[in-house]
């Protein structure tokens, strides 16, 4: 909600009328399992695709983290905003960082990413479930549940709960996820009048990267139901992709791979870079995943 009403203000204050359709989507509704074992993703955007398919809606706002790699025909992604903080946080009332727990402590997360990388850095610990909007993980974790949790930093210092964050990972040690701390907004195909409206509030650099980051996931079956990390990041003109990948049962140790182009200039030279990297993974040994979106 915290998104949508964002988009909202930045329309209405370049003079459209932009109004809210408030939605729960099934991911937000089944709170109980995993999202690999419930139909990945895509949890999170049926519903609100219906709704721009049937005309009660205009555009969706998404958590670019949370959209398949590839959109139903008839849908397209018109604006990716500028990012927010795409790293990972540690939140715990007691310990100020992972390091801090002691050995076997309790670390929530249902990130099946999160989960192998948190298990590189500390075979040790038990990682157990954590789903739920954002109020709802943060007290469970103060009613005792987990010593500490992993979650977006980009959700936290939106909701005003910076001060929550103990420890922020740098992408060396927690990779994130595609896309992650970006706004995708996306609307039904052919509609120019929404692409000029949303035109001042795309984020090119923001965009080549993550687009690149996706393409990582997508030439890896774009699946949740495998441990897979993409993160791009420039250094003046030149965008390097990291990109990491681990197997569902965490026997095979996790498989990095890097590459970087001083030439991504569009959409098309960034998902050429992002299949490189796809494809150094799967020389390494990674494999394309068959599961849920």
């Amino acid at each position: 909600m915290w998104q949508a009403e964002h988009v909202q203000a930045l329309l209405n204050a370049r003079g459209h009328h932009a109004t809210l359709l408030g939605m729960t989507t099934k991911g937000d509704q089944i709170l109980d399992r995993t999202l690999s074992k419930v139909g990945g993703k895509g949890l999170f955007v049926k519903e609100l695709e219906l709704a721009l398919e049937e005309g009660r809606a205009d555009l969706a706002v998404h958590s670019l983290k949370d959209v398949p790699m590839e959109l139903p025909a008839g849908f397209e992604l018109a604006c990716v905003m500028e990012r927010e903080d795409p790293r990972d946080a540690f939140v715990s009332p007691h310990f100020a960082s992972l390091d801090d727990l002691p050995q076997g402590a309790v670390v929530g997360t249902s990130s099946l990413r999160r989960q192998a990388l948190l298990q590189a850095l500390r075979p040790d610990l038990k990682i157990e479930p954590l789903r739920g909007n954002l109020d709802t993980r943060l007290r469970k974790l103060d009613e005792g549940q987990y010593a500490g949790i992993v979650l977006a930093a980009a959700g936290l210092k939106r909701l005003g709960l910076e001060s929550r964050i103990r420890h922020v990972f740098e992408p060396e040690q927690m990779l994130p996820s595609a896309g992650q701390g970006a706004l995708g907004i996306e609307i039904r195909t052919g509609r120019d009048d929404l692409k000029q409206a949303l035109a001042p509030l795309a984020h090119l650099q923001t965009w080549l990267t993550v687009t690149a980051e996706r393409a990582v996931s997508r030439a890896m079956g774009g699946s949740c139901s495998v441990p897979l990390a993409a993160h791009g990041r420039w250094n003046g003109d030149t965008l390097t992709l990291d990109a990491a990948w681990g197997d569902v049962d965490g026997v095979q140790a996790l498989i990095r791979a890097q590459a970087q182009s001083a030439h991504v200039t569009d959409l098309a030279s960034a998902d050429a870079l992002g299949v490189a990297v796809a494809d150094k993974l799967k020389a390494a040994g990674a494999k394309v995943s068959t599961g849920n979106a």
